[in-house]
């Protein structure tokens, strides 16, 4: 037996709904982790999820950011929403839960454009604030992952074109020097173990073209704590989810880990 954790950057829950429900009934994850869902508490479409059997918790904000994360059959326990460090900081990237016997963080880090500037600043900061809660986590030796959209381009191997993309907060050496700190506290990133050669991407800008001339890049991620990571099966990436219509401009990614013996 296996349970699947699925991630997707809905871009906006109520513009992509349909697309949404769909990717569920059709993949049925035991657990799916929404980034972007841009809309607040209130608007939140959980009856629609509870149709299908999925059950939700939220962090929303109105007209951008906002996470979630549903579960099939259950309600996730929240354990924490937002990050601790920054008490003025009030974007809404981070929900944790402990749900099926594993503690599940859904992030939507901030993107850092442009850079130089107070917004590749505030990304770097975000980065040390989830380390320091990653750290917490790694400290509690509990089934941990943290999925979600991390905005990071971690090597070369993980876009179509360097040139493209080295102006890019997602590419700048900060950005990959704090994305290695994160799995230097002993986690392991899922999709690179894998698909250790690169070229699988997770996200097609709407702009040039991209999707059609597969000019993409990896920027979602799970990563496993050690007490997970033994349990992983598999790790990829729902590509054709991108090229339905009004679709996103993320695929989902998804990992598959063994039940605990």
């Amino acid at each position: 037996m296996s349970i699947k954790v699925a991630s997707f950057n809905i871009n906006g829950i109520k513009a992509r709904l349909p697309r949404l429900l769909e990717w569920l009934e059709e993949t049925r994850p035991a657990v799916a982790c929404l980034q972007e869902i841009k809309t607040q508490d209130a608007d939140f479409p959980a009856a629609e999820f509870e149709k299908i059997g999925y059950h939700a918790i939220w962090h929303g904000q109105k007209g951008f950011n906002g996470v979630a994360i549903l579960a099939d059959g259950t309600k996730p326990v929240e354990v924490q929403r937002g990050l601790a460090g920054e008490p003025e900081d009030e974007h809404s990237r981070y929900l944790e839960a402990d749900v099926f016997g594993l503690r599940v963080v859904c992030i939507y880090l901030p993107n850092g454009n442009p850079q130089p500037g107070p917004k590749f600043d505030y990304k770097l900061r975000w980065m040390e604030r989830l380390r320091a809660r990653m750290m917490t986590i790694a400290a509690e030796e509990v089934p941990a992952l943290v999925i979600g959209d991390y905005n990071v381009i971690p090597e070369d191997k993980d876009v179509w074109d360097t040139r493209a993309m080295a102006g890019d907060a997602l590419m700048q050496s900060e950005s990959r020097d704090a994305y290695r700190r994160l799995i230097n506290g002993g986690w392991t990133d899922a999709l690179d173990l894998h698909h250790p050669r690169g070229g699988l991407w997770t996200f097609w800008d709407y702009q040039a073209g991209a999707w059609q001339r597969d000019h993409g890049f990896r920027i979602d991620h799970a990563l496993l704590s050690p007490e997970l990571a033994d349990r992983l099966v598999g790790a990829g990436v729902d590509k054709a989810y991108r090229g339905r219509e009004k679709a996103s401009d993320h695929a989902p990614v998804w990992v598959t880990l063994r039940e605990p013996t």
